[in-house]
């Protein structure tokens, strides 16, 4: 899987560890990579300089060279690399580039916590996020011992379509990476949602449906011919699928795309958003 993957770069260093996670990977399991560098020039602002365009464009041609340099030396990926510099909003670039390409997958690096709260304002991320054609996988922290593989994966799981194409997404990799799923079902805390108090009886009703869930869910992975772990939490799932996913130590998060439909900004209060803000390991949004 993953074939064909767009990595948007403009060489910070979010972008080279998104970079590097693919190169990786493609040097495992082989594939394409086509590094895209946008060039956004308000030509209101510029008009009294038109020569800035010019030079925007020769810089970013420049960092793609010397990318594609590095990991033709670091990992050999000679022949398996283009690059594209082009004028527009990153987002937009990102996506049509994507699109044309036929991509399967887009690679992007973050600014960490204080840069993706700019998701609510419509950020580059949460803007290719939203209008890929293909999976997103979101690289917060420079690739340090990476492998191009990944060992442990968690799964967001509540039983809604999206989950399950989140849980379809881990068990390709999981097979070809060899490794092991966990699916994780959050109970939420309804009397605070609903200002009532919780009895025995209606907390005995919530865990048995939770176990409806993750059954669902562990029969889903048979019929794959994978076994899955099952964890159920109580709280806030943005909350617990961070706290879980440092606590047990997984390496990926793959969450679906749940409640995003007619949202064409923003996703605000939405339980990825506060994933990709916090989580500390790559997030992979299955479209």
């Amino acid at each position: 899987m993953y074939q064909s993957i767009v990595v948007g770069y403009d060489e910070s260093l979010y972008s080279k560890a998104a970079l590097a996670e693919v190169a990786q990977r493609v040097k495992k399991n082989g594939g394409s990579v086509t590094l895209v560098h946008a060039v956004f020039f308000d030509k209101e602002e510029f008009a009294v300089m038109p020569s800035q365009l010019e030079q925007r464009m020769d810089i970013g041609a420049r960092l793609c060279r010397v990318a594609k340099t590095d990991l033709q030396s670091a990992y050999g990926l000679n022949g398996s690399v283009e690059s594209f510099v082009c004028e527009g909003e990153p987002p937009e670039v990102i996506v049509d580039t994507a699109t044309g390409k036929k991509a399967d997958l887009i690679a992007l690096g973050t600014y960490g916590r204080r840069g993706l709260k700019r998701l609510l304002m419509g950020s580059v991320t949460s803007q290719v996020i939203l209008n890929a054609p293909c999976d997103v996988l979101v690289v917060k922290k420079p690739c340090i011992g990476c492998t191009g593989s990944y060992r442990s994966l968690l799964v967001p799981f509540d039983g809604s379509i999206s989950s399950e194409k989140a849980l379809l997404r881990a068990a390709s990799l999981a097979k070809t990476d060899g490794a092991e799923i966990s699916v994780l079902y959050v109970i939420p805390r309804y009397e605070e949602m609903m200002d009532f108090f919780k009895t025995e009886t209606i907390k005995k009703s919530l865990y048995q449906e939770a176990e409806k869930i993750v059954e669902g869910a562990k029969k889903l992975a048979s019929g794959l011919g994978l076994p899955i772990k099952a964890v159920v939490q109580e709280g806030r799932a943005g909350d617990k699928i961070v706290e879980i996913a440092d606590t047990m130590k997984h390496d990926l998060i793959v969450v679906g795309t749940h409640g995003w439909s007619g949202m064409d900004k923003a996703i605000m209060g939405s339980t990825a958003e506060r994933v990709i803000a916090n989580a500390v390991c790559p997030v992979l949004i299955a479209k």
